[in-house]
Parts: C-alpha cells; structure tokens; sequence
C-alpha cells in the first residue's frame, strides 16, 4: 500500500510539472484568430512611419492615372499596420511589448492633426492587449490616414518635407528605443526639401530637387564618378543610427532623366551609410499589391 500511495503521488507531482510548464498559447490561439501569416518572431517591434506631405502627393501636380500618389501611401501605411498585426498575433502573451505611431514634419495646417496622430500612436502589452484593438490597427491606419491625406491636399499649401532636420534632431528621441527593434518607414519622392532647411557643407547639402540633379550634371552619363569623387551627397546628421532600421517607399523620380532614381537611390544609400544604418531598403514607389511582400519581409523578417 505503500508503495502504491508514493507511486500515485510521484505521478500527480509528474503531471502538475507537465501541466505548469505547458508554453502559453500564442495570442492569435487565444483570441480565436487563425489568418495570419506564421512568422518567426523574436523581438519587440517599434514602428515608426515618417509621412512627407509635400507637393508630391497632389493629384493635380502629380497625376498618376493608375493610383494617385497619396492612394499608394495610404496602401503603404495598411500594409505596415497589416504586418504588425501579425507580428503581435504570433507572439506569446506574455511577450507582446510592441508599438507603432506616425510623424510628419512639418505639420500641415490641421487643426485635428494632433488628435489624429494619438489615434495612430498605438502599442500593446500583455495587460492591454486584446481581439478587438490588435484588428482595429489596420482599420484606424486606413481610415485615418485618408483624413490626413485629404485634409493635406484640400488645404493645398506646401511647405515641403524636412526629413533632414528629422533625422538630426528627433529620430533619436522619438524613433529608438531600447530593448526593441527600431523600424522607420518613410514615405517619399526620394527628393528633400524645405524652405527653412537649405545648408550646403561642401557638396554634400541638407536638400536634393529635381532641378538639382539637373544643375549638377546628374543627368548624363559619368554622373556617379563625379558623385563619389567630388563627394556629394546629403550631410550626415549623427553617426550613431545603429540601432534603427529604415525603409524608404514611394520614390518617385523625374522620369525626364533616365539616371534620377539611381541618383535618389545614391544620396539615400550614402546618406544612411555614413550614419550608420546597418538595414535599409530604398524602393521606387509602386501598386500597393505589388508592395506588400516587399513591406511584409521587411517589417517581419527573421532578426
């Protein structure tokens, strides 16, 4: 009898063990929700989305009969909020700690913007995290973004984008973070411009136009021995962007110059480079469905 009772209690003991060191479901097994893609997970995502709201979204500059160019951001924006839905759905509970927001700057002249971007500043942890705010993401990203676009482009005075001055005084502050892996998504022609920001520190400037590539000679052949020789470029900000992943959508050259978009591409790539950005991507801009996959393998790629 003995024997049996210390049998019985070693097998209780056993199957408490078993029981207690179960892995805790995923969220997407909690909350009933079976559509999203597997993906490897295995950090905390801090999105951030830097929109440029410059004369290059208007229909009425820059007609794209296919998808207007504000359509394609706001498809672009979707998709982000789609991935990081799914990076939330595939991560256990008790790890989820992730976050997402926009920025534009300068601010157009919307008296609502404020409260639409505290709409857009979403994040999650296991204590608030549920069904119905993880699938609201894509929606509000949608939804809200619309307003902003439309608002932009009714308002019809633009003051163009100072990415620049983003990059040296505020993407440290507001786009990284410790402990998680720091993504920023800028939507852009690839070309920089603000009236207030226009400094030149040798070749390398604080800005980059159409016009200037044309000044430049960048548009004929020889154009990049002269861009790596003579170093132009866009003057580094800081050198410690180490921490910080960019992916950049919706370049958009003039298409009068067959070399524009590789010129684009240079000044980003040397730009990104001398600041230390280990991770980036700089795409032409395109359909929204042709984008996702792009956007998907970026925003959920194996780190």
């Amino acid at each position: 009898m003995k024997k049996f009772t210390q049998y019985f209690l070693a097998l209780a003991f056993l199957s408490f063990t078993l029981l207690s060191c179960k892995e805790e479901p995923k969220t997407a097994e909690l909350i009933h929700e079976h559509d999203f893609p597997k993906v490897a997970v295995n950090s905390n995502l801090n999105i951030s989305i830097l929109l440029d709201l410059s004369d290059r979204i208007s229909p009425e500059k820059y007609p794209s009969p296919a998808m207007e160019f504000y359509q394609r951001d706001i498809g672009y924006l979707k998709a982000v909020a789609e991935n990081f839905e799914s990076h939330i759905m595939n991560k256990r509970l008790i790890k989820i700690d992730d976050k997402i927001r926009v920025f534009i700057d300068p601010e157009p002249s919307d008296k609502n913007l404020n409260q639409k971007l505290e709409a857009l500043k979403i994040s999650f942890d296991k204590s608030t995290v549920s069904k119905e705010a993880i699938l609201a993401t894509c929606k509000k990203y949608d939804s809200i973004s619309t307003l902003i676009y439309e608002a932009a482009i009714k308002d019809d005075h633009y003051v163009g984008s100072d990415t620049w001055r983003f990059f040296k005084n505020k993407v440290n502050d507001y786009c990284i973070e410790e402990g998680y892996r720091n993504i920023l998504v800028v939507l852009t022609d690839g070309y920089i411009y603000h009236k207030d920001t226009k400094m030149k520190e040798g070749n390398k400037t604080t800005y980059l136009t159409p016009q200037d590539v044309k000044q430049l000679g960048f548009n004929k052949p020889g154009w990049k021995e002269k861009f790596e020789q003579q170093d132009f470029g866009f003057v580094a900000t800081n050198t410690n962007l180490n921490n910080l992943e960019v992916l950049v959508l919706g370049v958009n050259p003039d298409d009068k110059n067959p070399y524009e978009e590789d010129v684009i591409r240079a000044y980003w790539t040397k730009w990104l480079t001398d600041m230390n950005v280990k991770n980036f991507e700089i795409k032409q801009a395109d359909l929204p469905s042709n984008m996702k996959k792009v956007i998907q393998d970026f925003v959920l790629k194996k780190g």
